[in-house]
């Protein structure tokens, strides 16, 4: 079945990004090596592509962005920068040399609803505490949202500079990995409905959203007479371990609060979708003339940048 055609709607828009490890192996579990490489990583993607990181939560078999792009093309620039580095640092750092990631990455649009916002930003924050493994979100060992926004601090990273470790190998052997690691620092943007917030009541309001989720896990657990796995579970877990199977569900075609919103994207995707069908069959057939939407990736050809809607003067 061929994978959907990425669509960003003119002007750009807030995706929720989910990245799952190959077999749902722990790969990612965190340590401070982990943590550290994949705040360097996501630092500099953010830099090199532009793109514009809301919450990112980093569970050890899966991750979590809400990342905020103006077309296709940044937020493919951005997610292959990430997640291509990611398995090239991550992986060795755990003896592994097979597929690390589980498929493509998954990215679905957020509508400019508030509520709709709100929602998937509190889901990024469950993140952890939802699977039954920390109490609170900010107790989660790796990155996570929650303590990421709170600290109203820029996130300090490290970038392993590859290419010149190599070279430096050539050169002289066997050179020591932490002369060519450099700092990254990884600035957070604001959810976009909140951004005319204070840095302070943006902070308090996602603290207080985290504050509810904590005391939901302790009610559930309580009701269930469970308690959660813990800390020193968590980080005992071996890196080749394999998860539960994955649950398949229906993906949405938007994460949008009102039924209007969701099937007025839904009619423009069509639309979308059946103007790229309709160039590529042309394409197909010789005619190089043919003419694909604004947004897309034609088939062996450059991608179609939208047009400039930026303000002037």
């Amino acid at each position: 079945m061929p994978r959907p055609l990425r669509y960003v709607q003119p002007g750009g828009g807030l995706f929720e990004v989910v990245s799952r490890c190959f077999q749902g192996r722990a790969l990612l579990r965190p340590s401070k090596t982990v943590n550290q490489r994949i705040l360097g990583i996501l630092a500099r993607g953010v830099r090199l592509s532009g793109a514009r990181l809301v919450a990112p939560t980093v569970l050890s078999n899966h991750a979590h962005l809400l990342v905020q792009v103006e077309n296709a093309q940044q937020l493919a620039i951005f997610m292959g920068f990430i997640n291509s580095n990611i398995a090239r640092q991550i992986g060795p750092l755990h003896g592994w040399e097979g597929k690390f990631w589980q498929g493509r990455y998954r990215a679905i649009p957020i509508s400019e609803e508030e509520e709709a916002q709100v929602a998937r930003l509190r889901y990024v924050l469950a993140q952890g505490c939802k699977e039954g493994l920390v109490t609170r979100p900010q107790d989660w060992p790796g990155l996570h949202a929650a303590r990421a926004i709170a600290s109203g601090n820029p996130l300090e990273g490290v970038w392993f500079n590859g290419t010149g470790y190599y070279r430096a190998r050539l050169r002289r052997g066997e050179p020591r990995r932490i002369d060519h690691e450099e700092a990254e620092v990884l600035h957070l943007a604001a959810l976009p409905c909140w951004a005319h917030l204070s840095a302070t009541d943006y902070r308090e309001r996602v603290s207080a959203i985290a504050q509810e989720i904590t005391q939901e896990t302790q009610e559930r657990h309580r009701a269930q007479g469970s308690r959660p796995l813990g800390r020193r579970a968590i980080l005992r877990q071996h890196p080749h371990q394999r998860g539960n199977p994955l649950q398949k569900t229906r993906v949405p075609w938007i994460h949008a609060a009102q039924k209007w919103v969701r099937e007025a994207y839904c009619s423009l995707y069509r639309e979308f979708v059946a103007a790229y069908r309709t160039a590529a069959q042309k394409l197909s057939s010789g005619n190089r003339m043919a003419v694909f939407p604004p947004g897309c990736f034609p088939p062996a050809l450059p991608f179609v940048p939208p047009p400039d809607r930026r303000p002037t003067g």
